[in-house]
C-alpha cells in the first residue's frame, strides 16, 4: 500500500472517531440541558472527512436525526467523500 493512501486511511480512522464521540458528547449535553456544541462544529467535522462518524453519532445516539441539514447532508456528504476517494484510487 501506497504511503497517501496509508496516511489518508489513519487520517480517516482518526477524524470519524472523533466525529463520533462530539456527537456523543453533544447528545449528552442535550439531555443535560447544557452548553451545547454548534451544529456548525458537528457539520464541519463531517465534512473534513468524519461523515461515517458522524452518520454512525446520528443514529447510535438519536442525535440531529430530525434535522434536515443533518439527515440529507450528512449522506449527501458521505456520497461526496466516497466519490472523491474512489476517484483518487483509480487515478493514482
Amino acid at each position: 500500500m501506497e504511503l497517501w493512501l496509508k496516511l489518508l486511511l489513519i487520517y480517516l480512522i482518526v477524524i470519524n472517531v472523533t466525529t463520533l464521540i462530539t456527537y456523543g458528547v453533544d447528545k449528552r449535553k442535550a439531555i443535560k440541558d447544557k452548553w451545547r456544541i454548534q451544529e456548525k462544529t458537528l457539520l464541519i467535522l463531517a465534512l473534513i472527512g468524519g461523515s461515517v462518524g458522524a452518520f454512525a453519532g446520528m443514529h447510535l445516539f438519536h442525535h440531529k436525526t430530525n434535522k434536515w441539514k443533518f439527515s440529507i447532508g450528512i449522506p449527501l456528504i458521505f456520497l461526496l467523500q466516497t466519490a472523491l476517494v474512489v476517484f483518487l484510487c483509480l487515478r493514482f
